[in-house]
């Protein structure tokens, strides 16, 4: 669907949208919700509320080649799942060692980010569940397709992506990766995912950790394993 204004009133408008695609998984024991921080965290939120499912962060990391942060040469997920791009790596004939570098330092900014996202709670177990991965949108969707083989290196049942809006082919390379894509539009024209939000104000940790407590005060009850 071809667009030329923005849609969304703010994140949580575009979660409340986005929930109405995935009422299929609705008050299923087997579902959990995991937002890819910061932005994601509003839209899943109103995902998670609507489902009655756990919410939870699923926080990737870059690793990014020496001299060059911005060439990805692969990505580190929650739960020590590392994601290597095996051509970038072959192209910059990068050793172990470069590879080990990139990977610790990275670490380090993981495990900093979810203690202060979740404190010392748990995150919510996906193996052999539906794990609904949400964020903002898909530019070049490369942290989406990285939490995604994360996942399924983690062993979950089904990954479905959720997104309000994503570049088409963004969208067309990340259905190859899950059961299900689900993504409101695909404009044509797509320069950026802040365009479609009338409000696209940063996401701050503070209220990546107040939604965090509070969807898991209230959502997904009928889950075992729920962040405390």
């Amino acid at each position: 669907m071809d667009l030329e204004e923005p849609v969304f009133q703010d994140r949580r408008d575009a979660g409340r949208q986005l929930a109405k695609e995935l009422a299929a998984y609705r008050n299923r024991n087997d579902v959990v919700v995991l937002a890819l921080p910061r932005g994601g965290v509003p839209v899943a939120f109103e995902v998670a509320r609507e489902l009655g499912a756990p919410l939870d962060v699923f926080c990737v990391r870059k690793l990014g080649a020496p001299g060059q942060a911005e060439l990805a040469i692969g990505a580190i997920a929650s739960g020590g799942v590392t994601v290597m791009n095996e051509d970038v790596l072959r192209m910059l004939r990068l050793t172990a060692q470069d590879v080990e570098a990139a990977a610790a330092y990275e670490a380090a900014e993981l495990e900093q980010s979810e203690r202060e996202y979740r404190g010392a709670a748990p995150g919510v177990e996906v193996a052999g569940r539906t794990a609904i991965v949400v964020d903002d949108g898909l530019a070049t969707g490369a942290t989406m397709r990285a939490a995604v083989k994360a996942l399924w290196q983690r062993n979950a049942a089904k990954v479905v992506a959720a997104v309000p809006v994503g570049a088409p082919r963004s969208c067309q390379d990340l259905e190859e990766l899950v059961n299900q894509l689900i993504c409101l539009y695909r404009p044509e024209q797509f320069r950026a995912v802040g365009e479609w939000y009338h409000d696209f104000s940063q996401t701050t940790r503070e209220e990546v950790s107040r939604l965090l407590r509070k969807g898991n005060r209230n959502f997904g009850r009928n889950v075992t394993q729920v962040l405390q």
